[in-house]
């Protein structure tokens, strides 16, 4: 077995995966650890040797797992694989000097590697990631809902409260108040007695706004998250494929080298003969 072939079974062991979030923990509990001023005044030097020890180990996993990829470009092709690469790099940066922020910073975020680590967080981050622009249009409906009922309640309501309707700012700030469903029967009571019809306004803006908009943005994130899936499984048969391509190449080859070995082999026992 080859270099690249055993690095590429070891980084993809269960053990292995299990290691490095271990790891990651390890970090983010010593990262807590020096916000203590007496646990860094008494253990700093550990503390100090246990980030080194851990940077090495995250510099030896990412070696480990260029090696075992099948190139280079198809290593970095990976979104995950280019995150991990470009904190573990920035975390090497010096902790003094004109890059010492950047590297605390780099510190911080080898937090969130276990993110990548996890295939169900990754699976999470891709939905949330993949639902961003399908959210466009749900954004846009909601900010004409806010703004239609911004300019109403203005003209219904400033006379009576100013504080929440005063002008068409302070009314956005308070349906904004209202799609959290927090605070708007003070809203409503406070202006009912002069407009009897207020619960009208809030009862439609509550049920339009907070069920209706919120349900499409979950509807936009369940769609998104079968989607992913569906990619991603998409992306194991392939893998799976071109794992089972490279053992036939293989055996094609072993087998190619043993007929020529017969080949060989036969001309001289037959002359011995």
């Amino acid at each position: 077995m080859t270099l690249r072939a055993r690095c590429g079974v070891l980084v993809e062991h269960a053990v292995f995966h299990r290691l490095v979030i271990a790891l990651i923990l390890l970090n983010a509990a010593a990262m807590g650890l020096e916000t203590s001023a007496a646990v860094t005044a008494a253990h700093g030097i550990w503390l100090r040797g246990l980030n080194l020890a851990i940077q090495a180990a995250f510099v030896l996993e990412i070696a480990l797992r260029l090696l075992g990829s099948r190139s280079i470009g198809g290593f970095l092709r990976d979104g995950w694989n280019c995150f991990d690469v470009v904190v573990v790099a920035a975390s090497l940066l010096p902790v003094a000097g004109p890059f010492a922020t950047v590297a605390r910073l780099a510190r911080v975020l080898r937090v969130a590697r276990l993110v990548s680590a996890s295939a169900e967080l990754r699976l999470i981050v891709s939905t949330m990631l993949r639902s961003i622009p399908s959210m466009g249009h749900v954004v846009l409906l909601l900010g004409i809902l806010l703004y239609v009922y911004g300019i109403m309640g203005f003209h219904l309501f400033h006379r009576d409260d100013p504080q929440h309707w005063g002008s068409l700012g302070i009314a956005l700030l308070s349906l904004f108040q209202v799609l959290t469903l927090e605070g708007w029967v003070e809203m409503q009571n406070a202006v009912i007695g002069a407009q009897p019809w207020a619960w009208l306004f809030f009862g439609s803006f509550v049920i339009i706004a907070v069920f209706v908009v919120i349900n499409l943005f979950i509807a936009v994130v369940i769609n998104n998250l079968q989607t992913v899936q569906s990619e991603e499984r998409l992306r194991g048969i392939d893998a799976a494929e071109q794992a089972l391509v490279e053992q036939v190449a293989s055996l094609r080859a072993q087998l190619e080298r043993f007929e020529q070995a017969l080949a060989v082999r036969g001309p001289g026992r037959r002359e011995t003969a």
